[in-house]
C-alpha cells in the first residue's frame, strides 16, 4: 500500500504543536511498519534533518511558496504523480479536490468558535482561521475517515460541523521518551545562567491567543508573588511588552522583574525548563488536547491547568485543576502546588504514570488501521 503523509510546514526551524505532532506520528511509523510504503509530502525549509529517510519512506519537497497554493494545488498533484493509495493530511485543512481517499487529522474546531477575550492574534494566525473557516466545512465530508485527538474534540467536531460520530475515530497524542529524561548538571546550569535563575521559578508556555489564557496567568501570578519574594515566572514564546500591558492595566508594573521572558526555545532549554520549573502551568481556556501537561508530569513537575475542555481528559486526577477564568483560585492554586508538600508529592506520583498511557508508539498504530480500513 503507498501512503501519503502531508506535512508540510514539517522542516520549519520552529515548530508549533501540529508540526511536531506529525513528525512523532512519522517517526513512531517508521519504527512498527516495514510493508508499506510511504511518501511524506513536505515544504523546502530549514530544518530538513529533522527527519531521514528509510527503505519504505520517502521524502518530497513539493515546491509552493504559498500556503493555500501549495496545499490546493501541488499536494494533490504529487500525490498523484507518486501514487498513493490514501492521503493522510495531518493539519486540519486539506486539498477541495483529490483522485484518492483522503483522511484529514482535526485536531479541533476552535477556529469555528467565537473567540474569548480580545483578539491579540497575529494576521497570519487571523488568516488561517479564515482558511480553516471557510473549507474545513467543504471537505470533511469527503474524507475517508476524520481524526481527533480527544474524546471531547470529537464530541465538538459533531456539535459544531454536524458530523456522523461513527465517522470521526479519537487517536490521542503521544509524549515522546525525551521527556522524563533529565538534562545533565551542565546542561540545566547552562540554561540557567542563559537566563539568570538563581531561584525557584514557575513555567508557562506563552502564545498571543487568546485562548492561552495569558492575561488571567500574568494577573494570578502578581497575587501569588505578592506572598512571595523569590519564585520568578518564566515565559516562553511572548516578548515582554505583551506582559508589560496587562501590568499596566493592573497597576502592578513593579512585579516586571518576576517575569523571566525566555523567547522561543529550542528543545534542549524547554526539556531543562520542564525539569526544573517547580510548577507548570497551563489553565487554558481551550484545547484540543493539551500535550504540555504530560510533558511537564513526565518530568515530575506538579500541573496546575483546566477544568474544562479536553484538560481534565488528559491530565486525570494527576493535575491541580482549576476555573480558568477566576484569578484568585488559579493564584491561591499556584500557592498550594508549590507549598504543600503532601500534595506535591501525591500529584507528582500520580503524574508519572499518565505518560505511559499516551505514547507515540499506540498512536501510530491506530492510525495504521485507519490508513488500512477499506
Amino acid at each position: 500500500m503507498k501512503i501519503g503523509i502531508e506535512a508540510q510546514r514539517l522542516f520549519r526551524p520552529h515548530k508549533h504543536g501540529m508540526d511536531i505532532v506529525a513528525l512523532e506520528l512519522i517517526r513512531s511509523l517508521q519504527k512498527i511498519d516495514t510493508e508499506n510504503d510511504y511518501f511524506i509530502f513536505v515544504k523546502s525549509d530549514e530544518d530538513n534533518t529533522c527527519l531521514s529517510e528509510t527503505s519504505n519512506f520517502r521524502i518530497i519537497e513539493v515546491p509552493g511558496k504559498n500556503y493555500v497554493f501549495w496545499e490546493q494545488i501541488m499536494l494533490p498533484i504529487y500525490a498523484k504523480k507518486y501514487g498513493v493509495d490514501v492521503l493522510h493530511c495531518t493539519s486540519n485543512t486539506a486539498p477541495m479536490f483529490l483522485s484518492m481517499p483522503l483522511v484529514l487529522t482535526l485536531h479541533d474546531v476552535i477556529f469555528m468558535e467565537q473567540s474569548k477575550g480580545k483578539n491579540t492574534s497575529s494576521n497570519y494566525q487571523k488568516f488561517g482561521n479564515m482558511y480553516r473557516k471557510w473549507l474545513v466545512p467543504k471537505i470533511i465530508r469527503k474524507c475517508k475517515h476524520v481524526v481527533t485527538i480527544s474524546a471531547v474534540e470529537k464530541a465538538n467536531i459533531v456539535k459544531v460541523l454536524g458530523l456522523p460520530s461513527d465517522d470521526i475515530t479519537v487517536v490521542h497524542n503521544g509524549v515522546s521518551g525525551r521527556f522524563g529524561v533529565k538534562p545533565s548538571p551542565e546542561t540545566i546550569n547552562e540554561v540557567r545562567k542563559q537566563l539568570n535563575l538563581d531561584d525557584d521559578f514557575f513555567l508557562f508556555l506563552g502564545n498571543v491567543e487568546p485562548r492561552k489564557n495569558v492575561n488571567n496567568t500574568v494577573k494570578a501570578f502578581v497575587a501569588f508573588a505578592s506572598t512571595d519574594d523569590k519564585v520568578k515566572l518564566v515565559i516562553t514564546g511572548l516578548k515582554s511588552s505583551f506582559v508589560e500591558e496587562i501590568l499596566n492595566e493592573i497597576g502592578k508594573i513593579s512585579f516586571l522583574n518576576r517575569f523571566v521572558f525566555a523567547g522561543f526555545v529550542s528543545e534542549n532549554v524547554l526539556l531543562t525548563l520542564y525539569s526544573e520549573a517547580k510548577v507548570f502551568l497551563y489553565p487554558s481556556l481551550r484545547e484540543g488536547f493539551g500535550l504540555p501537561i504530560l510533558e511537564a508530569m513526565a518530568f515530575g513537575t506538579p500541573v496546575v491547568t483546566s477544568n474544562i475542555s479536553a484538560m481534565p481528559e488528559v491530565a486525570g486526577d494527576a493535575a491541580f485543576l482549576v476555573n480558568p477564568y477566576a484569578v484568585d483560585e488559579i493564584a491561591t492554586t499556584m500557592k498550594t502546588a508549590y507549598e504543600n508538600q503532601e500534595l506535591r508529592k501525591e500529584k507528582i506520583s500520580s503524574g508519572y504514570l499518565r505518560p505511559s498511557m499516551f505514547t507515540w508508539e499506540k498512536t501510530a498504530e491506530k492510525m495504521l488501521k485507519i490508513y488500512q480500513k477499506k
